[in-house]
């Protein structure tokens, strides 16, 4: 019997996803010290085209240099010149070789830019990220005048994609990031037609989403990524996420990927934040034990009718096949796993029950000493040093077409820092 996975999927725009597991967006760390493609990130796109996703989505292409989720970020802020043009026609196309579709994903830090990149990242407010370790710096609010030229700067990086070779976009509008900082009344305190109730907080949001629009026409996907809640006391709730994706879907955004989460509270990657999470009033299900944000699309379900992409926990076939044919998703977001296992959509489609879960096995510290994160800064420390594991995959698959499994946490820890610190000096002597 065909599995759920492998059928179609059209969009409202009248585009086609040839299937329902897409390649979920995940920083790679690979572009020049200009913001440009590379090579590493041809080859990694490439892998992924031919490893059976009907979707793939870049990692942040962010929109301002001097916010970058981190070092080695791809960077559209400006009309590109030739020779960026041919790079970024050069990645759409290995990204794209199968067929696939692949999406860009714009995006601006704010005030998750770290400190190695920006001591004093614009925000919508004055208001400092609480983790500890003094990685992110103080935050200044951004000025009226600074905000439409941001609106601006997406909807000119998602026209650059279009006309080189990108089949859509998706605006980055959770995890914490600029646009979800707008949204969540703990991060954004103005009060001008920015700030204060849920409608000026959602509306940078949808003046980009319509900024976007007008620049790619009727026919281009627009995507947006959003979070269920953020999981923070007093912060953007799943009431709030609600509205906001009734009105995306009045926008004619024509999909919408769960996630949730901040650095703060950092769910998307499944683990605790430093402080309890604010639980949600969405009822559980048992599929939630696998899929974070399952329930919270099943919830969304019941009061929007455009297509849905859960991302955050999948590992099962049979998971995957329950949340779609339950109505809860649309097209199911493979991340991690994708990051040693390649082809794992691949594998699902040809009949693999289930992905391996290689999180349950790392851990920067020995098990003797797993009792240091008890301390927050440490814990902090651990979760940071568990993702860099999968960037250094991500290197690996870049610059040589393999994974490097066998890679411990801590290898990958002072690899990833190491590539940053060459990053940075290289960016400042080409300045």
């Amino acid at each position: 019997m065909r599995s759920l996975l492998a059928e179609p999927l059209t969009l409202p725009c009248g585009a086609t996803l040839p299937n329902r597991l897409a390649k979920a967006a995940m920083t790679e760390g690979l572009a020049d010290p200009a913001g440009r493609p590379t090579a590493e990130l041809d080859r990694l796109y490439g892998i992924w085209s031919d490893g059976g996703a009907g979707l793939s989505l870049s990692g942040n292409i962010h929109i301002d240099r001097d916010h970058l989720e981190r070092p080695g970020n791809v960077l559209i802020d400006r009309e590109p010149d030739a020779e960026t043009r041919a790079l970024l026609e050069r990645w759409a196309q290995a990204a794209t070789r199968n067929g696939n579709h692949f999406w860009a994903q714009i995006s601006h830090a704010g005030r998750q830019t770290q400190k190695i990149v920006n001591h004093h990242p614009k925000a919508p407010s004055a208001v400092k990220l609480g983790l500890p370790g003094g990685q992110f710096g103080q935050p200044v609010a951004l000025s009226e005048e600074e905000i439409l030229a941001l609106i601006g700067r997406f909807a000119t990086a998602a026209r650059v994609c279009k006309e080189t070779g990108f089949t859509g976009v998706q605006i980055h509008a959770a995890h914490g990031y600029l646009i979800s900082q707008f949204l969540s009344p703990l991060a954004n305190l103005r009060d001008d037609r920015w700030g204060g109730s849920l409608e000026n907080r959602t509306r940078m949001l949808m003046f980009t989403i319509n900024s976007v629009r007008t620049l790619v026409g009727p026919d281009f996907p627009v995507s947006v990524k959003l979070n269920s809640a953020d999981f923070q006391r007093g912060g953007f709730a799943f009431e709030d996420s609600l509205q906001v994706a009734r009105w995306l879907q009045d926008a004619g955004v024509d999909l919408i990927e769960i996630s949730g989460g901040t650095y703060e509270q950092p769910r998307l990657m499944g683990v605790e934040g430093l402080e309890p999470a604010e639980e949600q009033n969405v009822a559980a299900s048992t599929l939630a034990r696998e899929a974070y944000f399952v329930d919270f699309a099943n919830a969304m379900r019941e009061h929007v009718c455009i297509p849905l992409m859960v991302t955050g926990g999948f590992r099962s076939r049979s998971a995957m096949e329950q949340a779609i044919k339950q109505g809860a998703a649309d097209v199911i977001g493979l991340g991690r796993p994708l990051c040693y296992m390649p082809d794992g959509a691949k594998r699902l489609l040809g009949g693999m029950e289930m992905l391996p879960r290689k999180e349950s096995e790392l851990a920067l510290f020995p098990p003797a000493l797993q009792g240091l994160t008890r301390f927050k800064m440490l814990r902090a420390i651990d979760s940071f040093a568990c993702q860099y594991w999968y960037y250094s995959q991500l290197y690996a698959l870049g610059q040589t077409g393999r994974t490097a499994p066998d890679r411990t946490v801590f290898q990958a820890f002072r690899e990833v820092e190491a590539t940053h610190k060459t990053w940075m000096k290289a960016r400042a002597k080409s300045q």
